[in-house]
């Protein structure tokens, strides 16, 4: 097998289904999106050749990251890495991966107010572009769109980030079936990021992530791996 498929296979300590499974709005054709986090042994860092960041398979839909480079990542307040800590449907999870869960509070601030709405406002600007050239707008993706934007509204609302969208999914799915008019989606989606914009002001998040919490996990099972290999 491929070496870094392997680290996959033989270390991965947490792994989860995202994608439309986890929000509450798969139907019947919908795929399963897996995610992971593995653990690399530390002496394959001692190496010139570094261990991957990230691995890619061995499943169809399947991405994994090494844990170093996912806490990175969900220290920049990462929408799609911050949802893959909050997934409801864990595959898998070993005590290391415990201790990643147990540290999602350290991951959340206030500046993902900045990360989600800037994504957002991102795919708003690829939807408008797509009705300007093909007369309508993804419509899957300005379900997402809005799913995004009420996730980060609430989160700022309550300090906790929940995926499953609950008694949305029926309004959503209507906009993924091209039964809501474009001009009623961008009024949606306007309202939703006013929404944002004023729970922000006074969300119970603290304005940084826990840093040094991170850190002190990541410094603890990279000497615990090297000790295991001595």
């Amino acid at each position: 097998m491929d070496p870094d498929l392997a680290l996959v296979r033989d270390h991965t300590v947490y792994a989860c289904v995202m994608g439309s499974r986890a929000f509450g709005l798969a139907t019947d054709g919908s795929d399963t999106d897996r995610r992971g986090v593995f653990l690399a042994p530390t002496p394959l860092f001692w190496r010139f050749e570094k261990p991957p960041t990230h691995v890619d398979g061995p499943a169809e839909e399947q991405f994994s990251w090494e844990l170093e480079r996912f806490c990175e990542l969900a220290l920049r307040t990462n929408p799609n890495i911050l949802e893959c800590l909050h997934s409801p449907l864990v595959e898998h999870v070993t005590d290391t991966g415990r201790e990643l869960l147990a540290l999602r509070d350290a991951f959340l601030s206030r500046q993902a107010h900045t990360t989600f709405v800037g994504y957002a406002l991102g795919q708003h600007k690829k939807l408008e572009a797509d009705v300007r050239l093909h007369g309508a707008p993804r419509w899957k993706h300005a379900m997402h769109l809005l799913r995004l934007l009420t996730s980060c509204r609430d989160l700022l609302r309550t300090g906790e980030l929940t995926l499953d969208v609950g008694d949305q999914r029926e309004p959503l799915l209507a906009v993924k079936r091209g039964e809501v008019s474009w001009r009623d989606v961008e009024s949606w989606i306007n309202r939703l990021a006013d929404e944002a914009d004023a729970a922000a002001t006074r969300t119970p998040l603290p304005p940084e992530p826990d840093r040094r919490r991170i850190e002190d996990f990541l410094f603890r099972v990279r000497r615990t791996s090297a000790a295991a290999a001595a």
